[in-house]
């Protein structure tokens, strides 16, 4: 297995039709990805500055920050969408 692949296994649609799904799914489907992203992105983070890659590790930090900054306001967008939404 490829350490950093070119794409999503399993998925065969691009990029672009993978990021119009996933913000087609209701917002706390979308907040959840979003977050798990986040984590992922962190977890990187400190594996790169376990190894000293400080730069990298910071710019992934940095960037694991405003996926989160995301989420939470995908938080508040479900808060005010969710009372509209059809009961499951």
């Amino acid at each position: 297995m490829i350490k950093h692949p070119r794409r999503v296994r399993g998925y065969r649609g691009s990029l672009e039709q993978l990021a119009k799904n996933i913000g087609n799914m209701s917002y706390d489907q979308t907040l959840a990805f979003v977050g798990h992203l986040a984590d992922d992105i962190n977890r990187q983070a400190d594996a790169d500055s376990s190894r000293g890659r400080k730069k990298l590790a910071s710019k992934l930090y940095s960037a694991a920050r405003k996926l989160y900054e995301s989420r939470d306001s995908l938080i508040l967008a479900w808060k005010i969408s969710e009372p509209h939404m059809p009961k499951r």
